[in-house]
């Protein structure tokens, strides 16, 4: 099994906590309980850098296990951001070679 980040993308103006999305993505996240890794967390504030689509926002993300990509693809559906006029990224999470990872280390301590 792979992990995928679920990146949600709602429209402009979409505020988390509305009951009846709430329970939308309650309902939705019971049905694909068995392959969340991680929920994940909704976003308020936000600041977009380069070219982001101009009719969404960026909503949130999620951590999912799935065997591939198309087993990712298939959880997505009924995603209460689709049913909003939203979309959602779908990537899988890969490990950096050993020498990446050193390296990004080192920079993130440089820059501390």
């Amino acid at each position: 099994m792979s992990n995928y980040v679920f990146v949600y993308r709602v429209p402009r103006g979409f505020t988390p906590g509305d009951p009846d999305a709430t329970s939308a993505w309650t309902a939705w996240f019971q049905g694909i309980s068995d392959h969340v890794v991680e929920l994940g967390k909704p976003v308020f504030t936000r600041h977009e850098v380069g070219a982001a689509p101009g009719d969404t926002q960026l909503g949130g993300y999620s951590l999912i296990s799935a065997a591939d990509l198309d087993e990712a693809v298939r959880l997505s559906d009924g995603c209460p951001a689709l049913s909003i006029g939203g979309s959602i990224e779908i990537g899988e999470l890969t490990d950096l070679s050993a020498d990446l990872a050193s390296a990004a280390g080192a920079a993130a301590t440089s820059e501390a």
